[in-house]
């Protein structure tokens, strides 16, 4: 039997950064789901996780006292312009203490609960720098899902990362092909087949939602 991964602590940074367009501009993260906010959502399966992360972070840039009631930190980005998710990234590597990191977004409300662990396992077992989940978003073939990530928090990485930002690049796997990368497999059998899908409009959260 193979011996089980020795899993180091774990940051968790929720990612409610963006200007939530194609929702009218509201705030993603303070939108309700199953009666409380997306982001409280977020912090509660983050609590009920297999391996829970050590501590959480939200990467948010507007109602950043809404945020704060929900009783965790919260950093707006440090690179101006709502230059997308790889900017939470940054802001979650700039704070985290942690040998690891994990991002997420705010509007995937049913994120498994065995993400960390499964996550860790994978990036450990290739020695990889970075480990991106690989499953279906919606009812569809398995994919990449490039905001879920686990990083290890290192230096090197976050400037490899500033860098990248400060050269204008924003798509996540752009950044990420430049590095040692791992896939976090949810498209077995048992994996509930909407785990990652996302909710861009208010109509799709509707959907997500249980009963929905």
């Amino acid at each position: 039997m193979t011996p089980a991964l020795l899993i180091p602590s774990i940051t968790a940074v929720l990612l409610a950064g963006g200007q939530g367009l194609r929702m009218g501009g509201v705030n993603k993260g303070l939108q309700p789901f199953g009666g409380v906010p997306l982001a409280r959502n977020a912090l509660e399966r983050l609590a009920r996780q297999s391996c829970p992360p050590a501590q959480v972070l939200i990467s948010a840039n507007r109602d950043l006292q809404n945020y704060r009631a929900l009783g965790v930190p919260v950093w707006p980005d440090s690179v101006p312009g709502h230059t997308g998710p790889l900017a939470g990234f940054l802001t979650g590597l700039t704070h985290c203490r942690t040998p690891l990191l994990l991002t997420l977004p705010c509007d995937v409300p049913r994120f498994p609960l065995s993400l960390c662990e499964r996550m860790a396992q994978a990036l450990q077992g290739v020695q990889a720098e970075i480990a991106m989940v690989f499953a279906p978003a919606e009812e569809g073939p398995a994919r990449a899902q490039p905001v879920f990530c686990l990083l290890r928090a290192s230096a090197q990485l976050r400037d490899s990362l500033a860098a990248f930002l400060a050269n204008g690049g924003r798509k996540v796997q752009a950044w990420t092909a430049q590095h040692r990368l791992a896939l976090a497999h949810f498209d077995a059998p048992q994996d509930d087949p909407r785990a990652f899908a996302n909710a861009n409009t208010l109509e799709e959260l509707r959907t997500i939602e249980p009963g929905g």
